[in-house]
């Protein structure tokens, strides 16, 4: 008899409440327990990827990720028609409470640390303001830490959120018990420099300024990685911008300006020279050479006449064209290169952040240790107070100073660096990538060439003068839109300088341009044009065309006055740089790939140029491809690297384990992208890199330390011999550590 498979179906879930990656494992593995539930939760992008089946419903799953002490709700849709900057707007205004937490506890908390390192500032009623001061500190501020630590304790779990929590809880609560009911709200108290280590009661002393301290740090941290996360869908928000917003449809004879929303599929529509193509469609008039460059990758405009296909968001480059849509709103390529890179987003696995590891040991060994502490004193007649005395100390040590600013001060040092640089890094998960890369995939147009069609070289026939071919054709060529023709008009302005007005012009569609300059009848485009006026290339002209061909470049044909006179070379240049930054990246131990939209000729050529291996190029390859091609290469156990600049690169580069953006591409590219590099230089990428893992390497070491100070003087604590001030110094003395090894990284430089 035969088993009947039940039919599963997939939602994704908005996720709020998430404080660490922890948060995230813990919301999977509830769901993962759910019969037939299959759970994927991303803590830098807020989302669950859920597949279920018949027998489990949404609100089912909604109220397991609530039962976890989280929320979770279906997300809207994003509509390529809404309002620019709109949800912009949105997601700024959600970091609003965490910024006000933040400014009040910046505010609050420096006068209490002034007062309690200074022993100056400390006049006869000091401590009563630090208390004021500190309150809303400690409460208000530290809100968020207080509310997730609970979460996390009903849940028998610890985060950094608990640590955070019990730390500047037992100091501000230890504080209050010394000022009301110790000694140390007695006029005139001080906190004086005296290092030595002995037994006391701790009733006169105050730990206000770590309760505050740390608050104030850990929520600096907090809202700069905040502000990084929030960015998690601007990719998609690029992608879905880049359409055109208007179009103008033929409707009886007339045309009419309509929103790109309204548009159906078989309505026809105009596309002017300049404009962008709205949806998918086919031609139905005209010719034209149309860019689809930041779609495809094809650095070399395509010629389209009547029964071709155009894609939306392309850009016509020539003639008019009238186009029967056949594809709107979500079936267009656009929209399905949008839900590609969320699909990419959603699909790479969240960065563990360093201290929640390494805290989530730690943590409960502190406790642990408080509580072993406190009963040991009690069992041998110490006395509640002293007893008392050094399980807080314990707990106040293992308070997190040093490690609050472990990865915001080393990582903002860095990024500083990076900026001046020329290296954009948008946020600690990108680190730990750099690290494990060993595969770096490179996009080919706009990334290790220029983007832009240039004169390469010009072939001439006996008797015939380079100046005078570049002053004919690049005059000839002046006077039309097409990419190719630009290309040979501006080479040839920059060799021969002023070039001269053509007498006559015409466009031949799909073949090229012919005139009349200087009283000759010139023709400029493919053979074909000037098979048409009976001319032939000379055996060393059409050796030529064939071996820039085989090169993959564009050869041109050039004759005046009944006779073929030259062929010129049209190709996407490479850049200067490009070979070196190979180079450099082979050094760094990655595997550099060619990744390409164009043909395997090119791709090959290309290749030879900068020194990539031939078993490493892949040509002629669609985005999705693209993106299949990364998930082939991480499948292989590869990390990978993209460095991309094009629309088309976008889910590639979300894909990636890291992705590089030149910031001279798109901006759906550059919001795809872990790192941005503002140069257009592929040496950056090698820079980045290698900035990249000298700043993660910073924050290990910082966190390493932090942890190490912490640990060496919680013997100490457990002993009841730790007094305030050496308390207070190994906080100073490991904060100064860290802020010092981070400083370090303001002496990176880039390679030679």
């Amino acid at each position: 008899m035969a088993t009947t498979v039940p039919d599963t179906a997939e939602v994704e879930l908005a996720i709020g409440g998430m404080t660490c990656a922890s948060c995230a494992a813990r919301i999977e593995k509830k769901l993962n327990r759910m019969e037939g539930v299959t759970a994927t939760v991303n803590y830098a992008t807020e989302k669950a990827r859920v597949s279920f089946t018949d027998g489990v419903s949404v609100p089912e799953l909604i109220a397991t990720v609530e039962a976890t002490g989280y929320t979770a709700r279906e997300p809207e849709p994003v509509r390529a028609d809404e309002a620019p900057g709109a949800a912009g707007a949105e997601e700024t205004d959600g970091l609003r409470p965490l910024r006000q937490r933040l400014v009040t506890a910046v505010l609050l908390a420096v006068p209490v640390i002034a007062m309690a390192m200074v022993p100056a500032l400390q006049f006869e009623y000091w401590q009563w303001l630090s208390l004021t001061l500190a309150a809303p500190v400690v409460t208000y501020a530290a809100w968020p830490f207080h509310r997730a630590a609970f979460t996390n304790a009903r849940h028998g779990a610890a985060t950094m959120d608990t640590l955070i929590s019990v730390g500047t809880s037992a100091a501000f609560l230890w504080s209050l018990w010394a000022l009301f009911l110790g000694s140390a709200g007695t006029p005139g108290m001080t906190h004086p420099f005296e290092l030595t280590i002995a037994r006391g009661d701790g009733s006169g002393n105050i730990y206000l300024e770590a309760a505050a301290g740390v608050t104030a740090f850990i929520l600096a941290g907090r809202y700069f990685e905040a502000r990084s996360k929030r960015k998690a869908g601007a990719a998609l928000k690029a992608l879905l911008e880049l359409g055109a917003k208007d179009v103008t449809v033929l409707r009886e004879g007339r045309e009419e300006l309509i929103p790109v929303g309204e548009l159906k599929v078989g309505d026809r529509f105009l596309v002017r020279p300049g404009e962008k193509v709205a949806t998918d469609g086919t031609v139905v008039e005209g010719a034209s050479a149309v860019d689809a460059s930041m779609l495809t990758g094809e650095s070399v405009p395509v010629e389209v006449g009547v029964g071709d296909a155009v894609t939306g968001a392309t850009l016509n480059a020539g003639g008019r064209l009238v186009v029967e849509a056949t594809r709107v709103g979500a079936d267009t390529q656009l929209a399905r290169m949008a839900r590609l890179v969320e699909d990419a987003q959603n699909g790479k696995a969240a960065a563990q952040r360093l201290a929640d590891r390494i805290s989530g040991i730690f943590v409960p060994v502190v406790i642990a240790l408080a509580l072993g502490t406190l009963g040991f004193w009690l069992g041998n007649g110490a006395g509640i107070t002293a007893a008392f005395t050094a399980a807080v100390a314990v707990l106040i040590i293992a308070c997190p100073c040093a490690l609050g600013l472990a990865t915001p001060t080393a990582l903002m040092v860095g990024t500083g660096r990076g900026a001046q640089l020329g290296i954009l890094i948008k946020g600690p998960e990108v680190l730990e990538s750099t690290r494990r890369v060993d595969t770096i995939v490179l996009d080919k147009t706009g990334t290790v060439t220029t983007g832009r069609m240039t004169l390469l070289a010009v072939h001439t026939a006996a008797g015939t003068e380079e100046t005078e071919v570049l002053r004919l054709a690049g005059a000839l060529e002046h006077s039309s839109e097409h990419p190719i023709a630009q290309a040979v008009a501006t080479g040839a302005a920059d060799r021969v300088g002023t070039l001269p007005a053509p007498e006559d012009f015409a466009n031949v569609p799909g073949l090229g341009v012919q005139g009349v300059v200087d009283g000759h009848a010139v023709l400029v485009g493919r053979e074909q044009l000037l098979a048409e006026w009976a001319m032939e290339l000379p055996v060393g002209l059409a050796r030529a065309k064939a071996d820039a061909e085989t090169a993959g470049r564009t050869a041109i044909a050039v004759a005046w006055d009944g006779e073929a006179r030259a062929v010129l070379e049209v190709a996407d240049a490479v850049k200067d740089t490009s070979a070196e930054a190979i180079t450099r990246l082979r050094a760094l131990g990655l595997t550099p790939v060619l990744l390409t939209g164009d043909n395997q000729a090119v791709a090959a050529s290309v290749a030879r140029e900068v020194g990539i291996d031939p078993e490493h190029v892949i040509a002629e390859v669609m985005p999705e491809d693209k993106v299949d091609v990364v998930k082939r290469l991480q499948d292989e156990g590869r990390s990978v690297a993209m460095v991309g600049d094009g629309v088309n690169d976008a889910a590639a580069l979300a894909q990636a384990d890291l992705g590089l953006a030149m910031g001279t591409g798109t901006d759906a590219a550059i919001e795809a992208g872990d790192l941005t590099l503002v140069r257009g230089d592929l040496r950056a990428a090698a820079d980045a890199i290698r900035l990249a893992r000298k700043t993660l390497g910073t924050i290990r070491s910082n966190l390493f330390w932090a942890f190490a100070y912490n640990i060496a003087a919680l013997p100490l604590a457990a002993a009841g011999l730790l007094n305030p001030m050496i308390a207070g110094a190994a906080m100073a003395f490991s904060s100064v550590f860290v802020v010092g090894n981070s400083l370090r990284l303001r002496g990176f430089r880039a390679a030679d």
